[in-house]
């Protein structure tokens, strides 16, 4: 893997960037600056409404279970979804009072 050269500003010369599109903001202009909260409170309320998913009920926990390398592969090689499968016997030892 080809290593990748960090970039140095010492390497790059130092001098103004004039755009009068986008010109440097002045202290005067940091002064009547105003939170975009105030400016554009519909926007602002839309960016905090919850999006997404919505919450579970009952959501699924993570935990960090170790075994043998042969019952990994043996379940991995059930194919696509084989998580659900695993969940489907545990649920079905646990009703059944194998555990």
């Amino acid at each position: 893997m080809a290593k990748i050269k960090p970039i140095d500003p010492h390497d790059y010369e130092d001098k103004p960037i004039d755009d009068d599109d986008n010109p440097e903001w002045t202290d005067e202009d940091f002064a009547n600056a105003r939170p975009f909260k105030e400016v554009f409170p519909e926007q602002h309320a839309a960016l905090k409404r919850p999006g997404g998913r919505p919450r579970l009920a009952s959501p699924k926990v993570h935990i960090g279970l170790r075994l043998a390398a042969d019952v990994v592969n043996g379940i991995r090689a059930a194919g696509p979804g084989y998580n659900a499968k695993v969940e489907r016997v545990l649920r079905q030892a646990l009703e059944s009072g194998q555990l």
